[in-house]
């Protein structure tokens, strides 16, 4: 497996794609930024019909962009390809193998098409935990096992970049639950998967960063810890008495609210601030009340994700990005190779 020789996985920059409508083109994907740092789970989210697939595909070059600039371990592609594509392994849609054949023969015939040693179909199938079933046949396979053969597929060429298109859908949570832990088994081995998905507890569970998009268009992108520490909803507290530290709370001004289980959740300090549980904690031990639980209360990705993707729901229309958006990719932190500016208009 080659290193990566760049921070960055993947990105892009001002990627547009639109598809004739009654009237007038309607954007898929609109001038987006995206970056997958290289190495761990990256979770590319966002409502149906967000631009999710077809910002996929177009990395892919399964289908071409109007506009922008894609990036893969610093090669642009679709230009430059094939000079990268042994280095991707993606799963857009439900890949087809012979249900007579057993899992094992199906990946040596992938592998013979492919140029790819017989000794590599054993190693991937160890990788994905079916090793002891590969002499069964594909028909007899439940749909996670079936997902799994399709992620061996994809790991044949050894690449360093996995893409996978909403890879759990319709699993129960068994496969669900296997279908992560390849996931982070493949990360443990210096691959980057980027994972487009709607479920968005998995995601919180197995993503170190993710991306969130809605009408194609990015609404918050970083890491998982820093995206839920910013929505935070305040400090959880309980004590002995709940009333009288309530009266309390609220009399000095703080943002304070009773839960149906007695404890408090405390949003702001006096002065409309974030409230600090070490704060919060001495504020109460000060005047006698003694706390038995205090946590911060952090939103979870599910909460963040709604919130940002609202607009979307009700069916509104977000605000319009600025008129000028030239794709100039972001450097990586701290150290990232320069990237040539792109050409005049950055279309296909």
């Amino acid at each position: 497996m080659s290193e990566p020789t760049t921070a960055w996985a993947l990105r892009t920059a001002g990627l547009h794609k639109t598809y004739p409508g009654r009237r007038v083109p309607v954007p898929a994907v609109d001038r987006l930024d995206l970056n997958v740092p290289a190495g761990g789970v990256h979770g590319f989210l966002g409502p149906n019909g967000s631009g999710k697939t077809t910002t996929i595909r177009m990395v892919l070059g399964l289908i071409r962009a109007d506009a922008g600039r894609i990036e893969i371990f610093g090669t642009e592609v679709p230009r430059h390809l094939p000079e990268v594509v042994n280095r991707v392994g993606a799963i857009v849609e439900q890949p087809k193998f012979f249900p007579a054949f057993t899992a094992r023969r199906n990946l040596e015939l992938l592998a013979t098409g492919i140029g790819v040693p017989d000794e590599r179909v054993g190693a991937v199938l160890e990788e994905v935990g079916l090793a002891q079933r590969s002499r069964d046949r594909y028909k007899t396979y439940s749909l996670g096992m079936k997902q799994r053969l399709a992620i061996a597929a994809t790991l044949l060429k050894d690449p360093d970049l996995l893409i996978f298109d909403e890879p759990t859908n319709g699993l129960d949570p068994a496969g669900i639950h296997a279908i992560r832990q390849t996931m982070r088994h493949l990360t443990q081995q210096g691959k980057t998967v980027l994972v487009s998905s709607h479920i968005l507890a998995e995601v919180q569970q197995v993503a170190d960063t993710v991306s969130i998009i809605g009408r194609g268009r990015l609404l918050a992108e970083g890491r998982v810890d820093d995206i839920l520490a910013g929505a935070a909803h305040g400090v959880r507290v309980r004590v002995p008495d709940p009333p009288a530290a309530h009266r309390l709370l609220t009399e000095a001004g703080f943002g304070c609210v009773t839960a149906a289980d007695g404890a408090m959740n405390v949003s702001t300090a006096p002065d409309g601030s974030p409230v600090d549980p070490g704060g919060l904690n001495r504020f109460l031990a000060e005047r006698g009340v003694y706390a038995s639980e205090l946590s911060r209360d952090l939103a979870n990705l599910e909460q963040v994700f709604l919130q940002l993707t609202a607009a979307d729901t009700l069916g509104t229309v977000p605000p319009a990005p600025p008129a000028t958006h030239p794709p100039v990719l972001r450097q990586p932190p701290p150290a990232g190779a320069d990237v040539p500016p792109p050409d005049g208009s950055g279309r296909r």
